[in-house]
């Protein structure tokens, strides 16, 4: 019995997406093939399988057992007679095929039907069993305006698709390993614990009037919202999204409703619960008070002072278990300046009292979360375990929330 490659432990870690999936990572010989390990392991991380075809060139910068260790797989680095272009890229051989880093001389044999190396074999066949391959390209810029680049660019656009370099001190370099892996996501990222399944999403701020004019909200602009609905679209998910009045633009897919006040949102919730959803995720930075009695004209502004009374809004995730008691429920608690401890315990709080499933919960009081809010750490609470993502971007946060839910989801 064969012992799994150690390289192999971090498979799905991050996510499903890619679980069963072949991917094909043809590296050229650019100063940006370093950057292909890292692509490689985030395409691990969201449970693919990786196999790596590496070009003399490519070879003399990294050496083989590198990419070995990477991917735990053998790594093609010439054609023998076990046919190994024909293994990797025949008809439904593979799922993918991701040239990285692309060179001019790779996409020029590729454009011209030249297959006399590993990587330009593998995609003349990959191109006829019409493989998806996606290619980034790395050059010098003066090479990327070349008029024959221009022409196979032309040649090859509506047959290949390609991710466009970063032109940086006069040279096209490769995107970033996270951009080629958000556009294999998006092509081939469905989740077989997700897809399909029925997902209700609050996002964004709500407003409480003070009169016709003036309305009393919070900082939150939606971007966590609509990366995290995003997400779930991305894995097949159908998402119905209730949105208030957030800057951030919906994603393409998911079903919007739009409301303002918290009210509206609890109203649309309730409709909403009236159909049956698998996942009701509770992102929303509802307000927690509104006025008692609202002005019906715009009060004068020449007043020197005026008194607001508030009332308390209804808890909206409390309502979600009593409506639809086996759904999977999600909430959110924001708390600032306070402990670890504190916030976990807040967060208990709020799951006995709501029966939710799982609390995404953080500290907005922290000075590097004020210097700089497109950047969080969150802790995934349930009754058995805690689980803290780290400082990240956002789009990294709502990658580790929806994991964090997926995790949990697969186990009911």
């Amino acid at each position: 019995m064969s012992k799994k490659h150690p390289s192999l432990d971090i498979v799905g870690s991050d996510g499903s997406e890619l679980s069963g999936k072949k991917i094909i990572l043809c590296i050229s010989g650019s100063v940006a093939a370093y950057k292909s390990i890292e692509l490689a392991r985030l395409f691990m991380r969201h449970g693919a399988d990786v196999i790596c075809v590496a070009s003399k060139a490519a070879t003399d910068l990294i050496k083989p057992s590198y990419f070995k260790w990477a991917t735990g797989n053998e790594v093609i680095t010439k054609l023998t007679g076990d046919l190994e272009h024909i293994k990797v890229a025949d008809y439904k051989q593979s799922d993918c095929i991701v040239v990285y880093p692309c060179t001019a001389n790779t996409l020029g044999k590729l454009a011209n039907g030249i297959d006399d190396t590993p990587i330009s074999t593998v995609l003349s066949v990959g191109l006829g069993s019409k493989i998806p391959i996606i290619i980034g390209l790395a050059m010098h810029q003066a090479m990327y305006e070349n008029p024959a680049v221009i022409k196979n660019i032309e040649f090859l656009k509506n047959k290949v698709d390609f991710i466009s370099p970063n032109f940086v001190e006069g040279k096209a370099k490769a995107a970033e390993p996270e951009e080629i892996l958000d556009n294999i996501l998006q092509k081939f990222g469905s989740s077989p614990v997700l897809k399909g399944k029925r997902v209700l999403i609050t996002v964004g701020p709500t407003i409480e009037y003070i009169d016709p004019v003036r309305v009393i909200t919070n900082q939150s602009t939606g971007k966590t919202g609509v990366l995290l609905t995003s997400e779930f679209v991305s894995a097949g998910s159908k998402v119905t999204m209730i949105y208030g009045p957030g800057i951030e633009i919906p994603p393409k897919g998911a079903r919007v409703i739009r409301v303002q006040t918290s009210e509206e949102m609890r109203d649309a919730l309730r409709k909403e619960l009236r159909q049956k959803f698998d996942i009701v995720i509770l992102a929303a930075a509802a307000s927690d008070y509104t006025l008692e009695k609202p002005s019906k004209t715009k009060i004068h502004s020449d007043l020197l002072r005026i008194s607001l009374k508030l009332k308390r809004v209804p808890k909206m995730i409390n309502d979600v278990k009593k409506i639809q008691n086996g759904v999977f429920l999600v909430g959110f608690k924001a708390e600032t300046n306070i402990s670890k401890k504190d916030l976990i315990n807040k967060a208990r709080e709020k799951m006995n009292q709501s029966s939710c499933d799982l609390v995404i919960a953080n500290d907005i009081g922290t000075k590097r979360y004020k210097e700089n809010p497109d950047y969080n750490n969150v802790l995934a609470i349930d009754s058995d375990r805690i689980t803290e993502s780290g400082w990240k971007s956002k789009s990294k946060i709502v990658k580790f929330i929806r994991n964090e839910i997926e995790k949990r989801f697969s186990k009911l």
